[in-house]
């Protein structure tokens, strides 16, 4: 372990590679290869399972787990945040989750319709995992950069995760079309395929974060303090003390009512998108199935590097809510159109429309907030309300998209309801003062 002082390049760039380290369990086991490999298993049966005593879709099952360890996330993260502010060896916390999510993804490689319900815990544990390491790792910015240098390294860390992320993507895409040259034999070839891929996302999370963890320092007080209620519980009065302060912010508390509204949706979308995919399109065979959804799942990731530029522009010349209020509205526009998809061809221009707008509406809804922060501003509480506000969207929107999925037994009407959410989130957006929101 080398002692670096703040601002060090090698100990910035270090930084940044934890990115490229567990970035390929939002594309992998999130996104793409996960969500194929889930449907397959239901590919010669119905899409119903017997499970905790109730007759459940496989699409809902997934959503409502989702939706679950999101809540469960939701309440740690301002734990997790009180104890990063206070606690001498943050490190030792960043490594249990990063290893407690690693093996877990490892652990899908057992994932079975015979034991769904140890498959169903290691996925729960990977999203715990992922999302437990991220409060220690974002915490560490303000240790390890000066001001002047957080926005820079923080936008070197977001390009390398997705390099890193989408080269084992395309390792696994090999894998899985040509099994044979990986010398992946036998019926289920593919499938196998993608079994190691969960394998492979493991150990390159844990391998590529030693890194990481080789520069970082112990924690930002190197002697510790006594880790007491007062300081767990630190993480829930800043969130007290922020929804307080949001009272004689009109400007900004309107905004978090789109942002809320808004993000509930686009998470939701993005977090079903390869379900419905596998559910609702014609596929010819199986293989074209999935290859073509993980195809999508690429042309998202390259698409939505260009929205984010193009939306930045956009919001320089006529501003970020009227930026924000046309996103959404193509957003609506989109999920209505859903409906009627049910060709490949329609969902490769989906998908593109949803990488461009994905993009644009993650990156401007975030610098909006910031924009719009008082002057006297303690930035890592109001950050920590934003982050917990857009998980406990993703929750309600999972929940909604489950419970109309599991009812109607049709993710479409499920993907239209979300459109309204997408209006009434620019009817929100309309109210912000455009003057004062400047």
């Amino acid at each position: 372990m080398k002692n670096l002082q703040k601002g060090d390049k090698k100990l910035l760039n270090a930084w940044a590679f934890y990115d490229w380290a567990n970035s390929v369990y939002t594309l992998t086991i999130a996104s793409a290869v996960f969500p194929i490999f889930y449907e397959q298993l239901f590919a010669d049966r119905s899409h119903y399972i017997d499970v905790f005593g109730m007759h459940l879709k496989n699409s809902a099952l997934i959503t409502f787990t989702t939706a679950f360890a999101f809540l469960v996330v939701s309440f740690i993260s301002p734990l997790l945040s009180g104890i990063a502010d206070y606690v001498g060896n943050k490190k030792a916390f960043m490594k249990f989750f990063c290893y407690l999510g690693a093996l877990s993804c490892m652990g899908l490689y057992w994932f079975d319709l015979g034991n769904i319900y140890v498959g169903l815990v290691f996925y729960f544990l990977g999203l715990i995992g992922y999302w437990g390491s991220l409060v220690f790792y974002n915490s560490y910015l303000p240790d390890i950069a000066f001001d002047e240098q957080q926005d820079s390294i923080s936008a070197k860390g977001y390009s390398l995760g997705y390099i890193g992320s989408v080269i084992l993507l395309i390792i696994n895409l090999a894998m899985i079309m040509k099994p044979e040259i990986f010398s992946i034999t036998g019926d289920d070839a593919a499938m196998k395929a993608m079994r190691y891929s969960f394998i492979m996302v493991g150990v390159w999370w844990v391998l590529f974060s030693q890194y990481s963890y080789y520069y970082l320092p112990k924690g930002s007080k190197d002697s510790g303090e006594k880790l007491t209620r007062s300081v767990v519980f630190n993480g829930f009065k800043e969130l007290k003390k922020v929804w307080g302060l949001l009272q004689d912010n009109i400007p900004l508390k309107r905004y978090l009512g789109g942002f809320f509204v808004s993000s509930m949706a686009v998470q939701t979308v993005m977090l079903v998108a390869t379900y419905f995919g596998a559910q609702e399109i014609q596929w010819s065979s199986k293989e074209e199935s999935t290859i073509g959804l993980i195809v999508c799942i690429l042309i998202i990731q390259l698409v939505a590097v260009v929205g984010a530029v193009i939306t930045s522009r956009a919001s320089a010349k006529y501003g970020n809510i009227p930026t924000l209020i046309v996103i959404n509205a193509i957003w609506a526009v989109f999920c209505a159109l859903a409906f009627f998809i049910t060709l490949p061809m329609h969902f490769y221009v989906m998908a593109t429309v949803a990488g461009f707008v994905m993009g644009g509406i993650q990156a401007l809804s975030r610098s909006t907030y910031s924009k719009l922060l008082p002057d006297t501003k303690d930035t890592a509480s109001f950050f920590s309300f934003y982050d917990v506000a857009e998980k406990i969207g993703i929750v309600i929107g999972m929940c909604i998209y489950g419970i109309i999925d599991q009812r109607t037994g049709s993710p479409r009407k499920a993907i239209v309801i979300l459109a309204i959410f997408f209006v009434t989130a620019i009817f929100l957006l309309l109210r912000v003062n455009k003057k004062e929101a400047i």
